[in-house]
């Protein structure tokens, strides 16, 4: 799921920018323009996600309209892959209970197969085809 956010870009005193993302609200920085953006996109994609975890609705984009700033400061969109960012980052495995019938269980044994990684292979290629 792809969803764009109205973020405040404002000068750091010591270089770079901040940025304020004011839908979740957080507040991140980066040393140029390109780290900020990485920054930015970054820390929305964990609070995203963490919402989801939590069983929590993601915020909704605000319009760009309604964004207030001060001198010195500016607004624009960034836009982020919530599903991409689950993808590249959340590796964390749960236990699964799978079951199979007794010969297929045998044979893999047999042959040495790890099923829980033939089974991460055939669901990544299943869901991402």
């Amino acid at each position: 799921m792809v969803s764009v956010y109205p973020v405040v870009f404002s000068p750091a005193k010591e270089g770079g920018f901040n940025v304020f993302v004011p839908d979740f609200p957080l507040n991140t920085q980066g040393k140029d323009m390109a780290d900020a953006i990485y920054m930015v996109r970054d820390a929305i994609a964990q609070m995203a996600i963490y919402h989801q975890d939590e069983g929590k609705e993601i915020p909704v984009s605000s319009e760009l309209t309604s964004i207030e700033v001060k001198q010195g400061e500016f607004v624009t969109l960034i836009d982020v892959d919530f599903d991409e960012y689950r993808r590249k980052y959340d590796n964390r495995t749960e236990r699964r209970n799978v079951t199979l019938p007794r010969w297929l269980n045998s044979m893999a044994k047999e042959q040495g197969l790890n099923v829980s990684e033939i089974l991460t292979e055939a669901l990544k290629e299943r869901l991402q085809g």
